[in-house]
């Protein structure tokens, strides 16, 4: 029987026991859907899934994303997200050391991912976590003046930073291969306060992953602002840390969420399959 384990007040991170996919109901996964708007992060134990019924998982929550670049897709299922050191018949499937820094999927997008759901398929034997962050938490902390330069502000958010370079690359210089990525990934902007359109909770829309500034501020200010805002965010009483477990998929909201993979230690594998999830809602409110 499916059980939901809400979160402890305060924190995020419910807990779900109990689900079987080949059982599930529409009323189920909508208390799903519940849970992670309310507690932002869900860890649902104790799944063997097949990538086959992993889709169909996150077909009931909503439409998975086909991501846009190709070299992260798994060969088969272009809806699955490959972080992987691993190679399969001698290739390289997928990228290895995805995400290692604070990020929220796919915010240089106009319309940025709104849920991402993690199914871990080898975890390294020594250790592996991934971080996360509250940024409704943080907001309703952030100090006054900080609140007051962002105040009706939009954030500038770029992808072209973190483009790892692929084998198509080689003989490119990096100003070209920059150039190429900017125009697919041009830079976007979203409110500095996001208004979530399910909870109607404000949150900070911040990461050192991919925001670059502060819209309509001088350069300097921006630059101010912004890397004092980071600094304030990556706080450690600010994160909440997930230690994996075999059987662990991990389904959470985008919008008041930041999160960063651990490194992986040195020698040894680690794979991961990761769908991007839309659901029925805009982004945020406008």
């Amino acid at each position: 029987m499916l059980q939901i384990r809400p979160a402890a007040e305060g924190h995020i991170g419910g807990e779900i026991i109990g689900l079987n996919i080949e059982n599930l109901t529409k009323q189920d996964t909508q208390a799903i859907l519940d849970a992670v708007y309310r507690d932002k992060l869900v860890v649902i134990r104790d799944q063997h899934l097949d990538t086959h019924q992993y889709i169909n998982l996150a077909k009931m929550l909503g439409t998975p994303q086909i991501y846009f670049q190709e070299n992260y897709h798994h060969k088969q299922h272009p809806e699955i997200f490959v972080s992987s050191n691993v190679l399969e018949n001698g290739e390289k499937v997928g990228v290895p050391g995805t995400g290692q820094y604070w990020h929220t999927d796919c915010a240089f997008f106009d319309a940025p991912l709104p849920l991402t759901m993690v199914y871990p398929q080898i975890i390294p034997p020594s250790v592996r976590y991934t971080n996360y962050i509250d940024l409704e938490m943080v907001y309703n902390k952030l100090p006054e003046h900080l609140k007051a330069a962002i105040a009706d502000k939009n954030l500038v958010h770029e992808a072209k930073w973190r483009y790892k370079v692929q084998a198509c690359d080689v003989d490119k210089s990096i100003i070209d291969i920059m150039s190429e990525f900017q125009k697919i990934t041009p830079a976007v902007e979203h409110p500095a306060v996001l208004t979530h359109p399910v909870t109607g909770k404000q949150s900070l829309y911040a990461s050192e992953g991919f925001t670059t500034g502060v819209a309509d501020l001088p350069a300097e200010q921006s630059q101010q602002v912004l890397q004092e805002i980071l600094a304030f965010i990556d706080k450690p009483e600010h994160v909440h840390v997930h230690h994996w477990q075999e059987g662990d998929i991990l389904l959470w909201d985008n919008r008041p969420l930041i999160h960063k993979a651990s490194p992986i230690p040195k020698g040894e594998e680690s794979k991961s399959y990761r769908i991007g999830v839309i659901d029925d809602f805009p982004f945020y409110n406008q």
